[in-house]
């Protein structure tokens, strides 16, 4: 059974690694935008903010989503430049962004930058703009988020991502399908690539590919087994607020409580709540 106990034992420093910001008013929904989304799943940084606080999260990480901003990442450098150092980012880029244009996003909090394998809106993380925006990331110790729901993409990027020299950050655990079981191949390839000591798993999105929904027993053997590949020290965990495109009702705080099921130890919990994400995307305790 899923308990709640996590929310009264949060570390005093923690981190969600994993939320999407908007401003429509200021920041109107961008022409590279990779897919539509309603007006009821978009969220403000002072509404984001207010709901960290009342689950006791000390940072986050901002993703520029794809759908709404594309590569537009205004809307979320200005909350992350408003936010005191609470908030990193990752952002999505074009193939042509120019060094220097880059640096500055680096200067001003962006962590790394994000590919959605399976969205055609996506910078591709193939050919020569995606070798480029690699080489680029490596230069810079800069992370590569990867997004994908479709096992085939991930197995065409394997090798790219094998290679890479990049902190590699695989989102929502890396959406399986469960009636295909653990011996899918696109499962067993991000074992295997967890098995690396570059690639860090976000436990998160459980929503997005359980069938049974909260609190996810038809995905606790692929959770499992995530954990046993990547090790206790490159898991992190990620809300997905405002949990766009979502089935049914999600809540944050089911959300965060998952954590107590899957690590019930304390001091696990503040490993993949705070000294990983702090350590990966370079949080400090102030």
């Amino acid at each position: 059974m899923i308990s709640t106990e996590i929310q009264d034992r949060t570390p005093s420093f923690a981190v969600d690694t994993h939320a999407h910001v908007y401003d429509l008013t200021k920041y109107p929904l961008h022409e590279s935008s990779g897919f539509s989304i309603l007006a009821n799943e978009t969220g403000t940084a002072q509404q984001y903010a207010a709901v960290l606080n009342a689950h006791g999260m000390s940072h986050a990480v901002l993703i520029n989503p794809l759908g709404g901003y594309g590569v537009d990442n205004r809307n979320m450098m200005n909350v992350i430049g408003a936010s005191n150092g609470r908030f990193k980012g990752i952002a999505v880029v074009p193939h042509d962004i120019t060094e220097e244009q880059l640096d500055a996003m680096i200067s001003a909090g962006i962590a790394g930058i994000r590919f959605n394998l399976s969205f055609p809106a996506s910078p591709a993380l193939t050919g020569a703009g995606g070798a480029r925006l690699l080489s680029l990331a490596e230069e810079r110790d800069l992370i590569v988020q990867i997004h994908y729901h479709e096992e085939a993409h991930l197995l065409a990027a394997f090798d790219i991502l094998r290679l890479s020299r990049s902190p590699i950050v695989i989102d929502h655990c890396g959406r399986p399908i469960l009636e295909k079981g653990v011996n899918q191949p696109g499962f067993q390839a991000l074992l295997e690539l967890g098995r690396s000591q570059n690639a860090i798993i976000k436990l998160s999105g459980l929503f997005r590919f359980s069938g049974q929904g909260w609190p996810y027993h038809d995905a606790e053997p692929y959770v499992a087994k995530l954990i046993e590949a990547f090790s206790e020290e490159r898991c992190i965990w990620g809300s997905d607020w405002p949990f766009l495109r979502a089935r049914t009702r999600i809540d944050y705080g089911p959300e965060l409580g998952t954590l107590s099921h899957w690590f019930p130890d304390i001091q696990s919990q503040r490993k993949v709540l705070w000294d990983n994400p702090a350590r990966i995307f370079g949080f400090k305790e102030e």
